[in-house]
């Protein structure tokens, strides 16, 4: 007897997706979502300054853009331009069913820290360059931008940065 493997396939892919999906959930929630609860909105900004920029003051703020993050691991606009010194809002909203984050930066460092989340997935930080979102939540960043040059927003968490889920950022 002989078995056609070309109609298993289809299946071994699906029973694979299935179980990837449904371990998806714990492997984002293990990043720790209690640990980033929001900054006071009267706390002033930090002064540390980022090759990407430096924390803004919601008073400067001077438009407010919204961003998607999607379980298909992808940000929606997945490229943002800004003017050098502007001072944005960045209001972020996970449209999805899994924990999903906007962290800012340069390649290099995105990818060092997606390094680090993938050793130590229960990792909890809060930067003001970092939005840890829940299923159907909302969170904000205000960011200035005031260095010329091309950055990056990623989700961090395991396998969302190196599935693809990132954006491009773009300062003249």
């Amino acid at each position: 007897m002989r078995i056609d493997l070309s109609l298993l396939r289809p299946a071994l892919a699906a029973g694979l997706c299935t179980a990837l999906l449904a371990a998806l959930p714990a492997a984002a929630l293990a990043h720790g979502a209690a640990g980033h609860a929001p900054k006071a909105a009267t706390a002033a900004p930090s002064t540390e300054s980022y090759p990407w920029g430096r924390e803004g003051r919601a008073a400067d703020v001077t438009r407010t853009i919204e961003v998607d993050m999607k379980d298909a691991l992808r940000f929606v606009p997945g490229e943002l331009r800004f003017r050098r010194g502007e001072t944005v809002r960045l209001v972020v909203h996970n449209s999805g069913r899994v924990m999903h984050e906007l962290v800012l930066g340069t390649e290099a460092e995105l990818k060092r820290h997606a390094e680090l989340m993938k050793q130590h997935p229960g990792m909890e930080h809060d930067e003001p360059y970092m939005a840890h979102v829940a299923p159907g939540e909302r969170a904000e960043i205000v960011w200035t931008f005031d260095k010329p040059g091309r950055f990056m927003y990623g989700c961090l968490l395991p396998g969302h940065f190196e599935g693809g889920m990132v954006g491009r950022i773009v300062v003249r």
